[in-house]
């Protein structure tokens, strides 16, 4: 049975059902599976299937303890009457590209995906395990992830959730969803800084009180969980498929995909997705100004230590990007790749070989889109196809745009645009109004693209979570909030 392993260290073992439950290796390195050649199935087959069919394939090779029966109930749990599209994820072709639309879960982001499947693997993982402390769901959020999460853990037996998001930079539309949410067990916390002074304490608790109290254990929602990252495997499967069905390619042809990305979560995905079989020609990973991805990728070098700039594509203003980590895994092995982390830690910076860049460089390649260039896309697509791009799939499509590779070229679309309207707006030549209430009413009227429901009603909703606290209070903040 394949098992998973620290990226730090290859004796730091976890079966996967309790890598799913951990969430984080306890020497703060992320799982990984063991042996990817374990991976491997005919993806022929697989593409033949149904989404809910793939979800079954994947799921079972990455998390083969649950069983095939229970992976099955996972996947009817997390799928069935959840999404507004019967294909779950639709590809949609715009002008010579392809859009796979990840957002019409109910939060309206790529991450409604994952985090419809996680809490399902989290309560079935604690059973099959006897697992019987309390799980306290840790997440950190640059916009999408704290309100998919809040909205999956939402009342789930077993389980509480505290997301910590940015005071300032993202959305009003995305902190209403967070704040508004109901269920008992949810808590949403607004943190005086940016997305990576979150993440960085909401790791460092992780690493220092795994158990901040008797009977309470932690984990994460975030895609440093292999169980929130493995489901975004399959849309890469389901995309592909489509392509296949609509005759735009033959099975075996190379398909690239365009990823926007900051906490490179989504385009790791890819990885695991050609790991297994399927044929993926390149992964382009698409950065903002925020580009230190970018820089990486070109030239092996990772500088967190530089602006930071909030721009209109918040969940991609990140500088430090943590399932980074597990592409180096596989490709510097895990000492090396503890010895980088550390230098990130202490100095801000690493810098991997040319051989270890040029294996990187043979699947990747790393572009950046300005604010001017993603604004520039989402006003050209819409005048020329009548097709509305949000702040994030706009930077994709510029850089997919400046790729102009021989493959097919699918861009992950990954949220909608009314979470964005007022940038959207401005892009198209309309003039925002003063709140995103308005602002979704007026894009609506004036383009005939309908507002997803669950956004339009987010309006209505009492706010309650109103908490906010410097980043040094976060662990304070978990330990008090951990007393049952």
């Amino acid at each position: 049975m394949i098992n998973y392993l620290s990226t730090r260290n290859k004796n730091t073992t976890a079966t996967p059902t309790m890598a799913i439950l951990n969430g984080l290796a306890p020497d703060g390195g992320l799982y990984v599976p063991s042996d990817l050649s374990a991976l491997k199935i005919d993806y022929r087959d697989v593409i033949n299937m149904d989404y809910r069919g793939m979800a079954r394939v994947i799921f079972g090779r990455f998390f083969p303890d649950f069983g095939e029966e229970e992976i099955a109930r996972i996947v009817e749990a997390s799928y069935a009457d959840k999404f507004t599209a019967e294909e779950i994820t639709p590809l949609v072709p715009v002008g010579d590209r392809y859009v796979l639309e990840l957002f019409h879960g109910p939060t309206c982001a790529f991450k409604d995906v994952a985090l419809s499947a996680l809490p399902n693997f989290m309560v079935s993982a604690a059973r099959l395990n006897d697992f019987n402390d309390e799980i306290l769901i840790l997440t950190a959020t640059s916009g999408d992830t704290g309100s998919a999460a809040l909205h999956g853990f939402s009342d789930v037996p077993g389980t509480r959730i505290i997301v910590f998001y940015p005071e300032h930079g993202i959305s009003d539309s995305q902190r209403l969803q967070m704040t508004t949410q109901q269920g008992k067990n949810t808590c949403a916390c607004a943190v005086r800084g940016n997305f990576d002074d979150a993440q960085n304490g909401v790791k460092r608790i992780f690493t220092e009180i795994p158990r901040p109290a008797e009977g309470v254990s932690l984990s994460s929602a975030n895609s440093i969980n292999i169980g929130r990252l493995v489901p975004q495997v399959v849309y890469y499967f389901a995309a592909y498929a489509a392509l296949v069905k609509a005759g735009r390619i033959q099975a075996g042809d190379p398909v690239d995909y365009t990823v926007p990305t900051g906490n490179f979560g989504d385009i790791m995905a890819g990885f695991f997705a050609r790991e297994m079989g399927l044929p993926v020609g390149r992964l382009v990973c698409a950065s903002n100004k925020n580009d230190v991805l970018t820089e990486f990728l070109t030239t092996g070098h990772y500088n967190r230590v530089r602006e930071f700039h909030k721009t209109t594509s918040p969940s991609m203003d990140i500088l430090i990007s943590s399932n980074l980590e597990r592409l180096l895994y596989f490709v510097c092995g895990p000492e090396q790749t503890a010895s980088y982390m550390k230098a990130l830690s202490e100095t801000g910076e690493y810098t991997i070989t040319e051989e270890e860049l040029a294996k990187i460089q043979s699947l990747f390649t790393g572009i950046c889109a300005s604010e001017e260039e993603g604004a520039s896309a989402i006003g050209e697509v819409f005048r020329e196809h009548g097709y509305l791009l949000d702040t994030h799939t706009s930077i994709a499509w510029a850089a997919a745009e400046k790729y102009q590779g021989d493959s097919p070229n699918v861009i992950l679309s990954t949220a909608s645009p009314y979470k964005f309207s007022r940038a959207v707006m401005t892009a198209i030549g309309m003039e925002p109004a003063e709140s995103d209430q308005e602002n979704m009413q007026k894009l609506e009227a004036g383009t005939g693209i309908a507002a997803p429901a669950p956004l339009k009603a987010i309006f209505q909703l009492e706010v309650r979570h109103k908490d906010v606290i410097e980043k040094d209070e976060m662990m304070q903040y978990v330990k008090d909030r951990s007393v049952r």
